[in-house]
């Protein structure tokens, strides 16, 4: 199959680069539009309608190619995947209503320094000194974060911590669902099973809402649509072990709309334990590249699959 028949493209690492940038601002203005949107409602409501706006654009596109092209064998590893991925959202979404912005992202996507862990418990794949040193580098800026000022370890620090084992898991189940699954069907499945998982939460945690939300509400799923898209089409240019770093400008992104938004400026030690997380996070999981603890997906050309 040729590469312009799988919507691959030339490698254009300065495009990809910039596309990937744009979907992690898309993330970040999901987790702004979700402390906006929780000054109105509750964080199950916020779930729901960040999931079911996404389906109901996913949905049309995936049904395009014939409901053979959504057969799976692999609905153990989808359901994995939305458990984990519905469980981090909520937990992001919870903890950004405690604490900072900026502190919960930073927290939450400290995932990657989880994975050297979470890979060898599962998978009993040796995992390098180098990947352990990057981890370890990581968890010095997490411990920074946590307390800045010698203040207390807190419910909102905990949910964006629990927030980023779970991110962890979800994004290892989309490296070993890319084994055999198209980007589509993971998408597919992942926003079906996390809209049926938010509907009883939704309910139990319901909390009626202004007029004034609807428009928070539906530009936080319009974000985390975007998001997927740019990072998509992102893949279609570089392969995600040359993007891969962007996802660390979501914490940048946060760090800035936190302070001009709500006036939370960063301290000098948040900012050193914001370069340890990111630099750690790099070593960790680029330290052995193709082992169990990359995570990104990859588009492969000439299958359109990740990888």
């Amino acid at each position: 199959m040729s590469r312009t028949a799988t919507g691959h493209r030339p490698e254009n690492l300065f495009l990809a680069a910039a596309l990937t940038t744009a979907a992690f601002f898309c993330v970040a203005l999901v987790g702004t539009l979700a402390k906006v949107s929780g000054q109105y409602t509750s964080t199950g409501v916020l779930l729901l309608f960040q999931n079911l706006i996404c389906l109901l654009f996913v949905t049309p596109v995936a049904l395009r190619a014939g409901t053979s092209s959504l057969r799976t064998d692999k609905i153990g590893l989808h359901i994995l995947r939305a458990v984990t991925g519905t469980a981090c959202w909520y937990a992001l979404f919870f903890a950004i209503t405690q604490i900072p912005l900026a502190n919960a992202t930073l927290l939450t996507y400290s995932a990657p320094l989880w994975m050297p862990l979470i890979a060898w418990v599962v998978t009993r794949q040796r995992v390098s000194g180098p990947t352990w040193a990057g981890a370890g580098l990581g968890f010095a800026g997490v411990v920074l974060v946590l307390q800045p000022q010698g203040q207390s370890f807190d419910i909102g620090e905990m949910s964006a911590l629990a927030g980023a084992l779970f991110l962890a898991v979800a994004m290892m189940s989309v490296r070993w669902l890319g084994a055999t699954e198209p980007l589509l069907r993971v998408l597919f499945y992942y926003f079906l099973l996390s809209t049926v998982m938010s509907v009883p939460i939704a309910v139990f945690d319901w909390q009626p809402f202004p007029a004034e939300a609807w428009g928070w509400l539906i530009g936080l799923g319009f974000a985390q649509l975007f998001s997927q898209i740019l990072i998509v089409v992102a893949y279609r240019y570089a392969s995600a072990e040359k993007v891969g770093p962007f996802i660390y400008s979501v914490i940048v992104f946060t760090a800035l709309i936190d302070w001009l938004v709500w006036d939370h400026r960063p301290t000098l030690v948040t900012y050193l334990g914001m370069a340890l997380v990111i630099g750690g996070g790099l070593v960790a999981v680029r330290a052995r590249p193709g082992t169990a603890v990359e995570a990104m997906p990859v588009l492969e050309p000439d299958r359109g699959e990740i990888r």
